[in-house]
């Protein structure tokens, strides 16, 4: 199936049969992040039950024990640091984005490294989209299983986090455990800034962190499907589906 999108006078198409899965999926062997253990997958178990066909039960009968912030792909809500609960559940996004997939290399700073506002505004121009995916360079396959904690990973800078929300970006997608360092005191600069905190709050901004882009997109437009979990909590496991446009 083929779709049409014409935008200040040009005209694109997108192929919904051909997305792209940016998702990390929970597992036992997956990604972790923040010093937590990898995800627990394991039958469960009460007296003369085992939730697995392996050992004789009728049916696979697992649980799960994980935090959607360390194990995998998960998108959060601004009640992720905020007092007052706000749950993702609340604020499902379109089912079509329009989005930007820009590619960067961290820079050396004196906190570590960061994505800077120089370099989003040298490759975005004007996102004039809602949705913005930052993919970071070095982009080894290994980031889908890789352990983040104590590795201190780049960031993204709180002034490129603000210029984003000034230009109307809503939905920030990028492939590390969070836009803000693993260890900052507290701060989350880039957290707050992106959702407007303390004194324009942005309840229907979202961030999504531990994606991974593969190589083999190019940067430029695409259209987003960002699907999420009905999980009533600050973040959930989500799936974002890029689509290429293609101008005609």
């Amino acid at each position: 199936m083929h779709i049409r999108i014409e935008k200040n006078g040009t005209t694109y198409r997108a192929d919904l049969a051909a997305p792209t899965d940016l998702s990390i999926a929970v597992s036992a062997n997956g990604v972790s992040a923040w010093g937590l253990p990898p995800a627990i997958l394991e039958p469960h178990r009460e007296a003369g039950f085992t939730g697995s066909v392996a050992t004789g039960a009728s049916v696979n009968f697992y649980d799960i024990s994980f935090n959607p912030h360390a194990h995998g792909t998960h998108t959060e809500c601004m009640g992720h640091i905020t007092e007052r609960p706000y749950s993702v559940n609340t604020i499902p996004p379109a089912p079509w984005l329009e989005a930007r997939l820009v590619s960067l290399e961290p820079e050396a700073v004196e906190s570590g490294r960061q994505i800077t506002l120089a370099q989003l505004r040298e490759s975005l121009g004007t996102p004039d989209c809602e949705a913005v995916v930052i993919r970071t360079f070095p982009n080894p396959p290994s980031k889908r299983g890789r352990t983040w904690s104590g590795s201190h990973p780049a960031s993204l800078a709180a002034d490129a986090a603000a210029w984003l929300a000034a230009e109307g970006v809503v939905h920030l997608l990028i492939d590390l455990p969070s836009v803000d360092p693993e260890e900052d005191g507290g701060a989350l600069a880039a957290h707050m800034a992106f959702w407007g905190l303390p004194g324009n709050p942005r309840p229907a901004a979202t961030i999504t962190e531990l994606i991974f882009v593969p190589d083999t997109l190019a940067d430029g437009p695409y259209i987003l499907n960002l699907q999420m979990a009905a999980f009533v909590n600050d973040a959930c496991p989500s799936r974002p589906l890029l689509f290429k446009l293609t101008e005609e």
